[in-house]
């Protein structure tokens, strides 16, 4: 049963990737199993909120046991669709896209292959980041077509994003990694995950202001 049939709140889904990130450091430490207990005051989350996320999706612990560390975190790998490898293609091959195409992390880690980058300035067309090439952005929906890619980071400028996200979305991409400053508008069908990063550090300054008051 998918995440949707069951209507698994967003803030649930939100907090699996972190389960994932600690059961990764777990296993990197040999730590064979661990208890709601003992990962709430890792996480800073409460464990009955632990147990009641985990429960959305069949519970995985053991009274008196815990939980498996390896287990679980294969387990949510799977739920996150990472027990596959997911191919993307970076849009836009600034210093922004040139950075996300070099951390190794995608691949090594979870899963994640850039296997194409796309630009229109001629300075950049052919370059190659991380063994990924930077292809003239003309070739962008042929690419998509040919390769069934269902996902894209948008490192556009924002007055851009917009209109190059439609036309990707009638050649294919079901997902966005959003890095524009901008909001898309498109169909239901498709997944937006905005990471504006101006909108993210003035939230920080506010807390610091606030808290210094």
């Amino acid at each position: 049963m998918t995440s949707t049939e069951k209507n698994i709140s967003p803030a649930v889904i939100k907090r699996l990737p972190r389960y994932y990130r600690y059961l990764g450091a777990l296993k990197q430490r040999n730590i064979t199993r661990i208890s709601s207990k003992e990962l709430s005051e890792r996480m800073k989350v409460t464990a009955s909120q632990i147990r009641q996320d985990l429960n959305n999706f069949g519970g995985f612990g053991q009274q008196g046991y815990g939980y498996n560390v390896e287990n679980l975190y294969t387990e949510i790998g799977k739920i996150l669709g990472l027990d596959k490898s997911n191919e993307m293609i970076i849009v836009g091959s600034g210093n922004l896209g040139q950075a996300l195409a070099n951390y190794r992390d995608f691949n090594e880690s979870f899963g994640y292959k850039v296997v194409a980058m796309f630009d229109v300035n001629p300075k950049l067309i052919g370059i190659t980041v991380n063994g990924v090439e930077v292809r003239d952005i003309d070739d962008l929906e042929d690419f998509i077509k040919h390769n069934d890619i269902k996902i894209a980071a948008l490192t556009l400028p924002q007055d851009q994003a917009p209109k190059i996200a439609k036309s990707m979305v009638n050649w294919g991409i079901k997902g966005f990694w959003n890095f524009a400053p901008v909001d898309l508008t498109l169909p239901e069908s498709v997944t937006v995950e905005n990471v504006h990063l101006a909108e993210s550090l003035m939230t920080l300054t506010y807390n610091i202001r606030s808290r210094e008051e």
